[in-house]
């Protein structure tokens, strides 16, 4: 009976120790999981990033292209306005004057 039950305490002992050596092992699972996790998150966050980053330097670029083709747009326009008012001055002044008198 002494040997039945030194037995079943023994057995006992060793189910315990096999349950902490499961929940440790489980629990450094658990934590390389959440490592891994956030070592991807990481990586998925810089890589979004560096996307904006390129992204908004060619937003940039091209907005700045397209603000150089307005202003010498403008720039063209100014000159032929300025060349029309240059030929047509006199003219027009004497047409505003001939229709005001009228």
């Amino acid at each position: 009976m002494q040997d039945m039950i030194k037995r079943i305490v023994e057995a006992d002992n060793k189910a315990k120790q096999l349950d902490e050596a499961n929940r440790k092992a489980a629990e450094r699972e658990k934590q390389k999981i959440e490592e891994e996790a956030e070592a991807i998150y990481r990586e998925a966050m810089d890589n979004a990033r560096e996307e904006v980053k390129k992204t908004n330097a060619y937003i940039d670029k091209r907005t700045e292209r397209k603000i150089n083709d307005i202003k010498a747009k403008q720039e063209s326009v100014s000159i032929k306005l300025k060349s029309e008012y240059e030929h047509n001055c006199s003219r027009w002044v004497d047409e505003i004057v001939s229709r005001v008198l009228e």
